[in-house]
Order: C-alpha cells, then structure tokens, then sequence
C-alpha cells in the first residue's frame, strides 16, 4: 500500500475524494517539504502538543524522546503544535526516527536544523523553521488521539500522503478503495495526454474519457 501511494500524485487522490464527498482532505498549504520534490506516504501516528511555560526542562524532553521511540516503522508522524514559533523537530530527532524505517514527518508547526535533515534523505513536511528549540516553550499532551489540522480531522491510521503539490490525508477506512480509483485515473489522464498532444481538444478528450 506504502509503495503504491507513493507512486501515486495527491491530485489524482484529491479528485477521487472530492468524488466520494470528502471534499475537506488537504491540510494547509503553507505545509512544504524541507527539501523540494519530497514525497511521503504511510499510516498517520498523531502527535498533539500544546504551547506552554516549561520549568522542568529534563522532564519535558523525556516525555517527546519517549514519544519518538514509539512512532512505528511505515508511519508517518504527524504533528498538530498549535504553536508557531519553535521548533518541534530536528536533526537527531530525524536521525532516530529514520533509523527505526519511520516514512517521514508532516509538522504543523516548526523543524531545525534543516541543513542537516536536507542530506538525510527523510522526508519532512513543515509549516516553518527556525532555529529556536520548543522544549522551553511547548509540551506534548498526547499522541495516538485525534488531531485536526486547518480543516482536516486526521484519525490515527489515516494515510497521510504529501508530495510537491501538498499533504492530503486518505480516511483508513476507504484508503485502499480510494488509491485503486486514483491509480486508474492516473492511467486515464496519461491516455489523455497522448491524445491532447495528437490533437483531439479537451472537451472531445473529456467526453471519450469521462475525465480531464
């Protein structure tokens, strides 16, 4: 399943959901890759965390590292930070979650050390960076629990797939459903190129596709 939604391109998923009505499935756009061209598909593990004036610096880290150990190989980790303004993953963060098969991460909120992630090859989706660490400014509250990002509930397990053009989340429950239509309308709209490209007009290629 990782693969295939990997091959697959976020608009063609899109429009497959906007068929079936889940017409709310984008999260914001203003989350981008580190590095430019980045893919990343896989099951979400939802991490939920909170702005908040930490005292205890040694307990709070704690708390995320044990965390980090328990997002699951294929995952992707997705984060809802109500925060924006640190940072609330890194370089080593990265290295450890790569290190255990992690898919990669999707953040509304803040990375560092993006120079360093950038040659790691892991995929990372960010709303921000900054070099400013969060476990000053931030506490995780919970993970594994629903999570809402603009105006996308994302349930653990939901895909999560992100490619140049955004992140969408794919409900578990229809997700492979969703990826067989998206995958033969990807084999349509190349039919569709071919024919556009010979001549035939965007409507006649609409109507002898039933696509556009």
């Amino acid at each position: 399943m990782r693969e295939r939604f990997e091959r697959i391109y976020t608009a063609a998923l899109t429009d497959i959901l906007d068929d079936r009505g889940l017409r709310n499935q984008t999260l914001p756009h203003e989350l981008r890759p580190i590095v430019a061209g980045s893919r990343v598909a896989g099951p979400a593990f939802t991490i939920e965390g909170r702005p908040a004036a930490v005292d205890d610096w040694d307990a709070a880290l704690r708390k995320v590292l044990e965390m980090l150990g328990s997002v699951p190989a294929g995952a992707v980790a997705v984060y809802s930070c109500h925060h924006d303004v640190s940072a609330h993953l890194g370089e080593l963060s990265v290295t450890s979650l790569q290190a255990r098969a992690v898919a990669g991460a999707v953040i509304d909120g803040g990375c560092r050390d993006s120079g360093f992630i950038a040659k790691t090859g892991f995929p990372v989706f960010s709303r921000y960076v900054t070099p400013e660490d969060s476990t000053w400014r931030w506490t995780l509250s919970a993970t594994q629990e629903p999570v809402t990002i603009g105006r996308v509930e994302i349930q653990p397990g939901d895909w999560i797939v992100a490619d140049e053009d955004g992140v969408i989340a794919v409900p578990a429950g229809i997700a492979e459903e969703v990826l067989v239509a998206a995958e033969e309308k990807a084999a349509a709209e190349s039919l569709i190129r071919d024919a556009v490209r010979d001549g035939m007009t965007p409507l006649e290629a609409y109507e002898r596709f039933g696509t556009f």
